[in-house]
């Protein structure tokens, strides 16, 4: 796992919990306590974490930092191959409903090449992305935008999805865990998911590597929840990604084919 990428999940598991220990982020992460507290250093010098005896907090003052923003360069080809990946697999005419996060936005990029397509957005920078592009009917579901993300959450975002139906729904995720399922660090978000699930014919999850093995805060769904997960190749890397064959394993026993892009 790169440094880039291991800051990112860090952030993310600091941010998904009051407080979390140096020893529950190696075990977490397979690296060493003396890795966590340099990690930890670098993140509490950006005002993204507190550091506190044997661990940490996040920084709430300033999460907007630690959004979609800062996140966003982070593994931006390997987030790009995903994206083709995932959008070679909607049918022409196909319902679409677009989840929201850094990797569904390069699948935006590439979803105008399926059109004709009907694609409603959960986030602000998916609908930038495909605003009048030919061929693609696009809406933007309603709701709250929530800060630093942009993603749309909320009751009346969830009303919304209620109201429509969906061929297939692009999922992103926070985590996926071989024992406890798909899980997202926002409550508001775990809920959008699940509004989504239930709404579509078929869901396709999204997920770089750094996301398997990872429990985030707030349970979406179980594995089998799915219909299908595209991923990077890394994942099947044990040196790199500790957790991933591992998850893998889990998600093919559980009947959930996994796409390497």
């Amino acid at each position: 796992m790169s440094v880039a990428d291991r800051l990112d999940l860090t952030l993310r598991l600091v941010q998904g919990s009051d407080r979390v220990s140096v020893a529950e982020l190696a075990q977490r992460l397979g690296v060493s306590e003396m890795t966590v507290r340099r990690d930890l250093d670098a993140l509490e010098r950006k005002d993204l974490v507190r550091r506190v005896h044997g661990g940490a907090v996040a920084t709430r003052t300033r999460a907007e930092d630690a959004g979609f923003s800062a996140r966003e360069p982070w593994q931006a080809a390997t987030k790009d191959r995903l994206g083709a990946g995932v959008a070679a697999m909607v049918e022409p005419g196909s319902r679409v409903l677009l989840d929201a996060g850094t990797t569904t936005v390069h699948v935006a990029e590439h979803l105008a090449a399926r059109a004709p397509l009907t694609v409603a957005v959960l986030s602000l920078q998916a609908a930038v992305r495909l605003a009048d592009r030919p061929g693609i009917d696009l809406i933007v579901v309603g709701g709250r935008s929530r800060a630093g993300e942009r993603s749309l959450v909320g009751p009346l975002a969830l009303r919304t999805l209620e109201s429509l139906a969906f061929d297939c729904f692009v999922m992103s995720i926070g985590g996926v865990h071989a024992e406890h399922g798909w899980s997202e660090f926002s409550l508001d978000d775990a809920a959008v998911k699940q509004a989504g699930l239930a709404q579509a014919a078929r869901t396709v999850a999204v997920a770089d590597a750094t996301k398997l093995g990872v429990r985030a805060f707030s349970q979406v769904a179980p594995l089998g929840a799915v219909d299908s997960l595209v991923t990077d190749a890394a994942a099947e890397d044990p040196e790199t990604h500790p957790n991933g064959p591992h998850t893998l394993k889990a998600l093919r026993e559980a009947g959930v084919p996994v796409v390497l892009a």
